[in-house]
């Protein structure tokens, strides 16, 4: 795969078997007929059915929440049946979870026709609290609801009462599509002390981010202007709206005073596949989000993941001082097979989350907690590969592991000139530079999942450009191979990321197979 000399090391740590999610039995009514070996072994993921958005995290005492969009009837998408509920798991360790009975079900007026997502605060007084979307008729109108543990001394918090006064927010804005009006965040508190959330709407025809207040949670007033608006796009879902400190991998607590020089990071869900950001202030004064940079075409943002990533929704872990960030991944099997499999979709490995040292980019990296699953390690130094070598590791189970890969490149100087115009459409380019066209440096990378004679593999691999300010690194995970099964969605994900070759010819990769 190596069109340029390349020296690389790799270090290979099994996982565990069976140490992810803890799952209950099926019922022999909704046994999958398909084997295990094709479920996935320690991301997130009920025992059976569909599941879509994380709709809020929270750490409350020594236990870790996990609530998602979930339909109780079966692995199909809910939304055409309009039963969607607020599925519940637990967990210690966001490694293994206990599946409990959902938190919220579409049983009142304001939420009868589905249960969408929105978040979880914790309020002053340890008082944990639920903001979600309800849908009031099959045309989708909405309105946010409240829901409050019904006993909080139970540790897992298993049942909620939802709220005398829901709707406790209506569309009753001028210019505002009242079926595009959804996903409240995580509460912050303001300048003023009072409680603030921003809603995902539809306003003249632009996105918004919709601005509230409010003093008990529970009886909320808009703020004549949104948060932030744009005409980039129609609508806004699954906000997310956080404060960061540049350089600092700590996590900042919302319901607390954000400290000086302190950033704000807007996350906006769009077009069913692209969850983007901004980074900015929180003016005070204002009351608004000011971003550093204003692009007019929503295509170039930053994305917080370049692949099948989702609906993302961040919390703060009190217990480690740090944010948590993860989404939903959907199936790409078609839905006849999600039925048969008897589940669809998985959230991401949990990440943490910060903002670089430059205050320009938001940093991830999967939990510390991930690597409990490593087992016996299989170690590769100094390999040297030149164009078309493929060195295979043997003599480990490869269905689930943990694999580090430092390539070092060698020389830089035969680097391809960059083409601005590839921004706009990196999955495109990844399509047309397969791993398979040779170019000036690249591509080079790993092959996962191959079957014997390479009929069926995934490629992730990357490219190295030369741009007129710096080097632009491509880097693609090819899905188009992945299965000889007809009817599947097999894209090609990619993206750019700026790299200082005169500081570091190394490039690094981590993969959670």
């Amino acid at each position: 795969m190596f069109s340029t000399s390349i020296v690389f090391q790799i270090l290979v740590r099994p996982c565990s078997n069976g140490e992810g999610v803890f799952f209950y039995p099926q019922s022999p009514k909704a046994r999958s007929i398909v084997g295990k070996r094709y479920r996935t072994d320690y991301h997130f993921q009920p025992p059976k059915n569909w599941i879509n958005d994380p709709c809020g995290s929270m750490y409350y005492n020594g236990v870790y929440h996990e609530f998602y969009q979930y339909n109780p009837n079966g692995s199909y998408n809910p939304n055409i049946s309009y039963n969607i509920v607020w599925g519940h798991s637990v967990s210690m360790d966001l490694i293994n979870w206990i599946n409990l009975e959902p938190a919220i079900e579409p049983d009142t007026p304001s939420d009868i026709s589905g249960c969408w997502t929105g978040s979880a605060t914790i309020l002053s007084g340890d008082q944990p609290i639920i903001i979600y979307t309800g849908l009031l008729d099959i045309q989708k109108h909405q309105v946010q609801n409240i829901a409050l543990p019904k006993n909080r001394s139970d540790p897992y918090l298993r049942e909620w009462t939802k709220a005398h006064n829901n709707p406790v927010i209506q569309p009753v804005v001028p210019g505002l599509n009242s079926s595009q009006f959804r996903d409240p965040t995580t509460g912050w508190i303001g300048p003023d002390g009072l409680w603030r959330i921003a809603v995902g709407a539809e306003l003249n025809g632009y996105s918004a981010a919709l601005l509230y207040k409010s003093e008990d949670f529970l009886n909320w007033t808009r703020v004549e202007h949104p948060l932030y608006s744009s005409n980039s796009s129609n609508m806004w879902e699954c906000l997310d709206f956080f404060a960061v400190l540049p350089g600092s991998g700590g996590g900042l607590d919302l319901s607390s005073a954000i400290p000086n020089g302190a950033k704000h990071v807007l996350k906006v869900s769009m077009n069913c596949t692209d969850d983007m950001y901004m980074i900015g202030v929180y003016d005070l004064k204002r009351d608004a989000f000011v971003p550093d940079t204003v692009l007019d075409d929503s295509r170039l943002w930053p994305r917080i993941d370049y692949g099948n990533f989702y609906a993302s929704k961040s919390f703060f872990d009190s217990k480690h001082g740090r944010r948590i960030i993860w989404a939903w991944s959907s199936e790409t099997d078609s839905s006849s097979d999600d039925v048969a499999k008897g589940w669809a979709g998985i959230h991401s490995i949990p990440r943490t989350i910060w903002l670089d040292s430059h205050g320009k980019q938001l940093l991830q990296w999967p939990v510390e907690e991930i690597e409990s699953l490593r087992t016996n390690e299989i170690n590769h130094q100094a390999l040297e590969l030149k164009k078309g070598d493929l060195f295979e590791i043997k003599g480990i189970e490869t269905l689930q592991a943990d694999v580090e890969i430092d390539f070092e490149l060698t020389s830089i100087n035969d680097a391809d000139p960059f083409d601005p115009s590839w921004l706009f459409d990196t999955e495109k380019h990844c399509r047309e530079a397969g791993a398979s066209v040779h170019g000036g440096i690249g591509p080079f990378g790993f092959v996962i999942l191959a079957s014997d004679n390479m009929e069926e593999h995934t490629d992730v691999h990357f490219r190295v450009y030369k741009s007129q300010q710096n080097y632009m690194v491509l880097m693609c995970s090819d899905l188009r191979r992945s299965s000889l099964r007809p009817g599947l969605y097999t894209p090609a994900y990619g993206g750019f990321f700026e790299f200082d070759f005169e500081k570091e010819r190394k490039i690094s990769l981590r993969t959670l197979i």
